[in-house]
């Protein structure tokens, strides 16, 4: 099974590493939407959101000699577009990894067995209202799946770094939902 998903779309790939802009187009249609909500989810500016998607597309395009088909071409774009957003944000000069000292700092253990109950509005709602930096985290770990090593290397962290304000952005994220 996992084999044919990573192969799912190999013909269109074949195609447009050969230059077949209808191909290229037609994976452009299959996952465009997909990665601006990756994108949107970390930036929540439509504008930048687009843009890095664009760019995200001309590089895998120009690159695609390097995709060797060790994951689905889905994952490999995603994973692109992550890269591309975090960048995007560290120019910005957005903090990432400096929420220690943050407003949001928590000093009160949170219930989480209020959680149980919300609707995914309320969890979405409140990850939109997290700070930059553990929206970043949450993203990356419940929604991306990615682990503490993989955040580690996307964001130039500690793993303990990544555990620890993972833990203190799951406890922001229950207290803002619970207000919601």
């Amino acid at each position: 099974m996992e084999t044919e998903i990573r192969f799912t779309h190999r013909s269109l790939v074949e195609r447009s590493k050969s230059g077949d802009r209808t191909a290229q187009y037609q994976l452009y249609e299959l996952y465009v939407d997909a990665m601006y909500n990756v994108s949107m989810r970390f930036l929540g500016i439509k504008e930048d959101a687009e843009d890095i998607v664009q760019d995200s597309f001309v590089d895998a395009f120009k690159n695609l000699e390097k995709f060797k088909y060790e994951s689905t071409f889905g994952s490999w774009l995603k994973r692109i577009v992550i890269n591309k957003s975090i960048n995007h944000l560290k120019v910005k000069r957005i903090p990432l990894t400096t929420i220690d000292n943050h407003e949001y700092h928590l000093t009160d253990e949170v219930e989480y067995e209020k959680v149980d109950t919300i609707n995914m509005f309320k969890v979405k709602s409140g990850i939109e209202k997290l700070p930059v930096g553990y929206r970043q985290i949450i993203n990356l770990y419940l929604i991306e799946g990615y682990d503490h090593n993989e955040i580690s290397d996307v964001l130039g962290i500690t793993i303990s770094t990544s555990k620890s304000q993972y833990h203190r952005a799951k406890k922001k994220l229950v207290e803002i939902i619970n207000t919601l």
